[in-house]
Order: structure tokens, then sequence, then C-alpha cells
């Protein structure tokens, strides 16, 4: 995107669509379009607060006094509990600069494990898919062009005309291509009206639908099975657990008709090129991961991967949800996607940081365990570019958590709901006023330029942690974009997300500003725009099939809680909303939370449209306006998740989470529904 200046207006800016970009070519939807109101001081953060005793308010202070506030506290919370007693919680759309510093700060000032980020909510199962079945983890390993050149897209739990609709034209011109697009979905969203086939699961039965289409594949000789002997492992374990899924046992599981499983898979077999991709609807589950690469196994069965127009990719969704995971902001991992129980990963990054391997901590608690933990174990917690509090699952639960908190430091743009709860906030800058770089969800390293000046009182979330490191006794942390950039290339070098070849000059020497594709090793390397061509990332090279069965959710329906609760977003609002609520127009568009309710449901609980609708689990409950629609399941309700008070949907959500990737069950929850009297 761009920044111009407003004809009628020299002192307002306009965003708007960078057409020789490669990516969107200069679509925007209206959250991009409007995104120039946030940089309006009057819906900032300008100046440092501070709760001064515990119960008062927050009041305005100086750099000085928060700063040595929160160093004063932390090193008192370490002295007395051990440095184990404090963690931060970051976020997926950070820029790599802090998301890198958050980890080297974690581990070489505060010398904690206790780090993890909100992208555990995001792209964590698939990420731990992709590492068991491909060996690395990139959320599309081709750019999102190759989209329109795929024969078949099976699109699975995805709503890419509301969540990312400039990626959708890749799609609408596949279509025109002659493609064709089957997508899974319990609601018949505008992406699923698209399709040429939507099959509509029960929430949380992913892994026996896509067991079910590999069925088929198996009894009709669809299977490629050249391509599995020539560049797989493992398929006659996966063969024997498909042999299970027979399409009519699916539809009695899945409530997907057999005809429709088997025609999806004919389809995606029969084409000579295609493609799976997943998202946030298959993947936030409590079998999330093993979910992914029952997908994962439908793909390398078909033949489907490993050569131009077909494979597996994730559909990431923050804007640094890719970059953000790979150099240190997770609890088990350092720059450049190294496993931190890694001996020689420890060894190379601990000596681009000057300490002995031996200083390094071990692996951290993922996001839902860190956020259980604040107020016990953990009793000081840093937040940076997160808001937990409304994004966290069982919200209330996690709002409980932190207040419990001896200590709660928010570096945030506006004061959020978790800012509200803060002993210190710090304003911080946002995306216009720094400069920085991001990964986007194909692989693509972008430079990130700054093209205005921050309000007065506001500095970097960079500058944080560099005075918070000084008064912990570590002089010196880097505070220059380009400087930490250029260490987390050094670090980088010989990992899997490899940016040594990379440097804020070179990517913005690059044409047009495009970019280059990790892994890039060299200054002179070209970049890696697809992946897995020659080998995938495995020791051997061959990509790996992964035996996933399907087990009932943990928290099915019952007498009391019948129905099925699903969770997303909607087109004009973001994450949490603590910025897009904040934007008059998003406002308007979508004012605030809903229940989206099938008629036969809705008649079945006395409900009309527009009646307050209170939907209640074994955690909590929200109350909104019903929306009565024929497009969703009559046994799921579904609830977007941006909205606090009332409203809020992850009230109601469950924290259970996925045992290999510690995603939480966002997506179903056992609930009833009632009308509000």
């Amino acid at each position: 995107m761009e920044l111009r200046t407003d004809a009628s207006d020299g002192a307002r800016l306009q965003a708007g669509g960078w057409d020789a970009f490669p990516v969107n070519k200069g679509a925007l939807c209206q959250k991009g379009a409007t995104s120039t109101e946030l940089l309006d001081v009057a819906s900032r953060l300008t100046s440092p607060l501070i709760r001064r005793t515990s119960g008062s308010e927050l009041e305005t202070a100086t750099w000085d006094e928060a700063l040595d506030f929160a160093a004063s506290r932390i090193s008192a919370i370490a002295a007395a509990h051990g440095r184990e007693a404090v963690g931060i919680f970051g976020g997926g759309g950070l820029t790599h600069e802090k998301a890198y510093s958050l980890g080297k700060f974690a581990r070489v000032v505060l010398r904690t494990p206790h780090i993890d980020y909100n992208g555990r909510f995001c792209m964590s199962a698939a990420a731990a898919a992709s590492q068991r079945a491909f060996g690395v983890d990139r959320g599309l390993p081709f750019p999102l062009a190759d989209v329109a050149r795929t024969d078949v897209i099976l699109l699975v739990g995805s709503n890419l005309a509301d969540t990312m609709p400039p990626a959708l034209r890749y799609f609408t011109a596949q279509r025109e291509n002659g493609g064709r697009l089957i997508v899974v979905d319990p609601r018949r969203t505008r992406t699923a009206e698209q399709a040429d086939l939507h099959l509509q699961p029960v929430p949380g039965t992913d892994a026996a639908l896509a067991a079910g289409l590999l069925h088929v594949l198996i009894a009709e000789h669809l299977v490629d099975e050249e391509f599995v002997a020539a560049r797989t492992s493992g398929f006659e374990e996966v063969r024997a657990e498909a042999l299970r899924w027979w399409p009519e046992r699916v539809e009695a599981v899945c409530g997907v008709p057999a005809g429709d499983v088997r025609a999806a898979a004919r389809v995606f077999a029969g084409a000579e090129n295609g493609m799976v991709l997943t998202a946030r609807g298959t993947e936030q589950q409590a079998d999330g991961a093993d979910a992914v690469n029952a997908w994962i196994n439908l793909a390398l069965a078909a033949g489907k991967a490993g050569r131009p127009y077909c494979g597996y990719g994730a559909i990431t969704g923050q804007g640094n949800g890719q970059g953000g995971r790979e150099h240190g902001q997770k609890a088990d991992q350092l720059p450049g996607y190294r496993k931190i129980t890694d001996p020689a990963a420890r060894e190379h990054v601990a000596g681009v940081w000057g300490v002995s391997p031996e200083a390094l901590p071990g692996p951290g608690r993922p996001a839902m365990e860190l956020l259980a933990s604040c107020g016990a174990d953990i009793r000081a917690l840093l937040v940076a570019g997160s808001n937990p509090v409304v994004s966290a699952p069982d919200a209330s639960f996690v709002a409980s958590r932190l207040e419990a908190l001896e200590f709660l430091a928010v570096c945030d743009v506006v004061l959020s709901e978790t800012a509200l709860l803060a002993d210190v906030v710090f304003p911080v800058t946002q995306w216009a006023e720094e400069t920085g770089t991001m990964t986007n969800l194909e692989g693509r390293v972008l430079l990130r330029r700054r093209a205005v000046t921050p309000p007065a009182g506001v500095r970097s979330d960079l500058d944080v942690l560099g005075g918070l490191a000084e008064r912990l006794g570590v002089p010196g942390f880097l505070t220059s974009p380009a400087a930490v950039f250029a260490e987390l290339a050094r670090a980088s070098a010989g990992g899997v997300a490899d940016y040594s070849g990379l440097s804020h000059e070179r990517l913005d020497a690059a044409a047009e500003g495009d970019g280059l594709h990790w892994p890039c090793p060299a200054p002179d390397h070209p970049g890696t725009p697809r992946l897995f061509l020659d080998s995938f990332g495995t020791p051997d090279g061959r990509a790996r099939f992964v035996a996933v069965g399907h087990e009932p959710a943990v928290e099915e329906p019952c007498g009391e809680f019948p129905y099925r609760l699903t969770t997303g977003r909607v087109l004009a609002q973001y994450q949490s909303g603590a910025q897009t609520r904040r934007v008059r127009s998003l406002n308007a568009a979508e004012p605030g939370a809903y229940v989206q309710l099938h008629p036969d449901l809705a008649a079945a609980v006395g409900a009309a449209e527009g009646d307050p609708v209170r939907v209640t689990s074994r955690r909590g409950s929200a109350v909104a306006p019903a929306r009565i629609s024929e497009l969703i399941r009559s046994d799921t309700v579904f609830m977007p998740f941006h909205w606090a008070g009332p409203g809020r949907a992850n009230s109601v959500t469950r924290r259970t989470t996925d045992p290999v990737s510690g995603m939480p069950a966002f997506k179903t929850a056992a609930v009833r529904v009632e009308v509000e009297r």
C-alpha cells in the first residue's frame, strides 16, 4: 500500500493500493483503505500511563518514570520469585525487528523461558503439521499468484471474501481460467457461494472428512502411486486408517452427504494440478495439527505437491503472522526457525548474542499455558502487540489471570481492554510511523518504510526494550531497526528460515519493493519463491504422511448445551477490534457482535431477527442480536469475535488446546441459546 496526500486536504493522508506490487496489485480491503484514521492523535495513546498504587486509576507519567517503575517491579519480582516468574506475550502483527528483540530480551535480559505470542492462536496448528509433513513451515510454499494457475483448489475453513478480499482475485481468476473451487465450511459464506462444490461439515470433524476423501482415492484407484513411491514415506499406515472412513460413515459423523464426499475426491484427484489450502476453521480445533495433516495426506496421495501449481499451503492471517513465528517469539524457537533444544542452534545464536549457550533458558510455555500461569508461577508479564482480554479463549478466565499478576506492562497504540488492566502502559509507534520488515503469507520478506513522524510522546517498542534493558543491567540493546535486522540476519544464518542474505538496504533496492522470499542465504542469492520442487525439507528429502484419526470433540452437545458454537471474522473488523473499532466507517459497516442462527434453530428457541440472544457455555455467556440465515447449519451457532463487553464471543469459547501445537479449540463449543427477555 502507499500513503498519499489527500488532494482536497494536504494535511490528511489516504491509503491507496500499490499497483506495481505483485501480490495485491493495487487492491485494498476497507480495513486497509481506512487505516490512516488510526494515525489521528485523538485516537492514540501519546503519554505513558502508570497505576501508582493497587486499585488506583492509570495516570499520565513521563517516560523515565514509566521505565524506572517497570524495571524496578520486574527486578523485585525476579529477585523474590526467580527469573522464571517474569514472562512476555507478543503479537503476530509486530515487525521482525520487534519480534526478534522480544525473544532476545526474554532470553538475554530477563533470562526467562516464558515468551509466547498470539500467533499461537492463529498459525500454530498449520505450522506443526507442515513441520511434521515437510520439515518446513512456510504458509504458502509458492507465490499467491500460482493459485490462479492451478486446476482445482480445496479451500478448508477460510472465508477469504471477508478476511482477505485482495487475495480473492486469484481465486476468481482461477475459476475464470477453467479451474474448480471446493470450499469446506460449516457456513455458506460469501466465499463458499463462489464454490463449485461446498461441503458443510459439523464443526470439529475435519480430520474425518479429509480421511473420507482419501478413502475414495484409495477405493477408486486414484492415488498417484508413482509420486507416493518416489517422494513420500509412511503411506501404508495412513492407507489403513483411511480405509476405515468410507463415505457413508463420514456422512454419519460429519453431516456431509456421501455423494458429495465422492464428488469432491474425484474432482481433486482427477485434476492435473491442485492445491489444498487451510485456515483457522480447520486449524483452531483441539486436534488442529492432526486435522491439517489429514488434509496434507490427501494432497500427497493425489500427487499434488512438489511441483509447480500444486501443494499444500496455510492462509496466514496477521500482518506478520509468518515472520512473527520465525525469529524467537515462540516458546520453543530461536531465530531462523531453530529449535531452542538443539545444542548447535543454541551455540550459534548465543554466539551472535554474546552470551554462553548455557545461559540461554530452555523452552517456555505455549500461549494458553503462559496466560493460565499468570498470578501463580508467572508474577509479572509484558504484553506487546496483543489484546488477549478479547482475543484469547475463555476470555473471562484470562482477564482474571491478568488481574492476579503482581505487575502487568503493556505496549500498545491505543488503550485496549488489556491495557486497561495494566500497571504501566507504554504508547508505541504503529505501522506508518516506523521502518521495519515483515514476511507475508507466501514467505516474501518486505521492507515497510516509515512514512510519517509519530506523535510527540510516542516511542518504538524497540526503544521500550532498550530502555528497560539498560535499567535491568544490559546496556547497548539495539534499537535501530536496520541494526536489529542485520543481527537477526546473522542469527538466522543456517536455519530453516535463513535471512542471512537480506538487509534493509537490499530490500529497499528490490524492484518495485517486491521483496525476496526466504530462504535467502547469501547477498547474491535470488530468494526462493517456490519450495519443495526438488526435495522436501526433511532429512531424507521425502514428504511424510502422518497417520491421524478422528476423535469426537472433548465437548460434544448434550441436553443442557445442545448446539455447537463456532467463531470467526467479519469484513469490517479485525482481530480483537482494538484498532478497527476506532474507525468510524468500519463501525458503521459492522457496529457490533451478533449471533447467526439457522431459521430452524431460531424457531426452536423462539428468536426473531434482531432479538437479543444469550449464548451460554460451561465457561460463560455472551449476548448479541440474532441474525437469522439459512447459510449456516441448523445445529450450529456463529459469532464474530472482534468485540469486548456483553457480545464478547470468547467469553464462551474453550481454552482446551491441541496437544501437538498448543492451538486453542476456538471453533467448537457446546452451548445453549436463549432469547434474552
